[in-house]
């Protein structure tokens, strides 16, 4: 069992820059995966990026050059670096973690935290 609890949105203008923060509790031994999505209103869920408990970094094509995600394992925490941020950035973020215990894999889910970017 994992808890995620999301932290840091908010309302930003065009250009400018938040950073978002997850911090894990639970069985945390048992995380391989964080990673964040997002959902805007009328739209599905999509990536925003991912990190491995190795360091393997993936991104959405969208978010490259603007966004980076970096995990503190020792604190059971992963951020999500948002720069030069877009209307179109306006969505709900969400934290995930993917776990394996044995041969079982499963995910988990913060509550979200709401991110605006308007004038």
């Amino acid at each position: 069992q994992v808890q995620l609890v999301e932290s840091g949105g908010g309302l930003v203008q065009p250009g400018g820059s938040l950073r978002l923060s997850c911090t894990a509790s639970g069985n945390t031994f048992t995380i391989k995966t964080m990673g964040w999505y997002r959902q805007a209103p009328g739209k599905e869920r999509e990536l925003v990026a991912a990190a491995t408990s190795e360091g393997s970094i993936m991104y959405a094509d969208s978010m490259k050059g603007r966004f980076t995600i970096s995990r503190d394992n020792a604190k059971n925490t992963v951020y999500l670096q948002m720069n030069s941020l877009k209307p179109e950035d306006t969505a709900d973020y969400y934290c995930n973690a993917r776990t394996r215990w044995g041969s079982a894999d499963f995910r988990f889910w913060g509550q979200g935290t709401q991110v605006t970017v308007s004038s």
